[in-house]
Order: structure tokens, then C-alpha cells, then sequence
């Protein structure tokens, strides 16, 4: 299911894409067999997909969270922004590559926290920063800081809100739709209005 589109935007291909988005689309096809729907919306700007799949590759890469963290990371920025495509998404990495256990996948697909201790401390920290914006209150860093994590974490965790960002933003204006390979990931309605802040 996605949101009603409040703007009408052209998808664009490898073929009609401008400057380096022609190329990240190219990419993106030759790696997964498509182009993802939110790529091809971003593309009308090409710096919006050019800065998204830089801070994504950044966070992926240099964060310090193992896979299975850093889908809690963008599946909880991702409930708190309410965006079905990315929930989507990430579920479906979240299962399929990243070894999210069941349960806690479970969990941070309805917005909760997952029992797992420090799933459930990182998922903590990130819905309060996200919500709140950023100005979370000492206690929250002390807890995040307690349960294992460092202040590397704490800056990737911004990286990731910067990140999702872009793409939940992308998601609610364009009412993106699920691709094919995470269409078995989409939430129902009733999940995505419990999913909407």
C-alpha cells in the first residue's frame, strides 16, 4: 500500500536521467534487475538521489553498526516518519540479508521496541532522536551509552536520520510505490496509520 501522491513526478530511467543520476540509476538496475521506484522519483533532482545513496553508502560503510543494527536504525527512523516504502524496504533486508531476529523484526515493523537488549537500546535511542528532532535529553545518551554503544554510533545514527531523510521526504510527497521485490513487505493500512506519527 503507499500514500495518495501530492506531487505528479516523471520516473526516470538510466535512459532520460540527467547528469550522475543517469549512472546511480544504471547502477541500481544492474545490481537488483530494477530500478527502485523511490530512485527513479528522486532522479528529477539529481542531487537529492546523488546525496541519499551518499549518506546510505556512508552509513553502511563507516556507522560502525552491524547489518542487523543498521536495519533497526532505518526501520525505526522509518516507523517514526511513517514511510510505508521504506518500511517495506528495509523489512525485506532486514529478513532476507541483514539477519534481523523474527521477533525484533516483528517488533520494529509495529513500532515497538525489540526485546533483544541492545536492539531495543539503539531502536530507543534513534526514535528519540528522531522524534525529538535531535534534542534528546542527557539520560537518553547516557542509556544509549550504557547498553554498549560509543559516540561513532551516536554520529551514525544522525547520518542515518540525515539519510532517511531524504528518502522518507522522497516517499510522502510522491506516495512512492512498493517495488515488486518488497511488495510481500508492505504494510496493510491498518498497520501504516499506526505507523504515522
Amino acid at each position: 500500500m503507499s500514500k495518495q501522491s501530492l506531487i505528479t513526478v516523471e520516473l526516470k530511467t538510466p535512459n532520460n536521467a540527467e547528469g550522475a543520476a543517469a549512472s546511480i540509476l544504471a547502477g541500481a538496475r544492474d545490481q537488483l534487475g530494477f530500478v527502485p521506484n523511490m530512485y527513479a522519483a528522486m532522479a528529477n533532482l539529481p542531487a537529492v538521489l546523488e546525496h541519499y545513496t551518499a549518506s546510505y553508502a556512508a552509513f553502511r560503510e563507516s556507522a560502525g553498526f552491524t547489518p542487523a543494527e543498521q536495519e533497526t536504525v532505518f526501520l525505526t527512523i522509518s516507523h517514526a516518519n511513517g514511510c510505508h516504502y521504506c518500511i517495506a524496504a528495509h523489512s525485506m533486508l532486514a529478513d532476507k540479508t541483514s539477519g534481523v531476529p523474527k521477533d525484533a523484526l516483528d517488533a520494529l515493523r509495529k513500532g515497538d521496541m525489540p526485546a533483544d537488549a541492545r536492539l531495543g537500546a539503539l531502536s530507543e535511542f534513534t526514535s528519540r532522536m528522531t522524534l525529538l528532532r535531535g534534542a534528546v535529553e542527557k539520560d537518553d545518551v547516557d542509556r544509549f551509552l550504557t547498553a554498549g554503544f560509543t559516540n561513532q554510533h551516536v554520529f551514525g545514527v544522525i547520518l542515518a536520520i540525515a539519510c532517511k531523510t531524504f528518502s522518507n521526504y522522497t516517499n510522502h510527497l510522491v506516495g512512492t510505490k512498493a517495488d515488486a521485490a518488497m511488495a510481500a513487505y508492505a504494510l496493510s493500512g491498518d498497520d501504516l496509520a499506526k505507523a504515522t506519527v
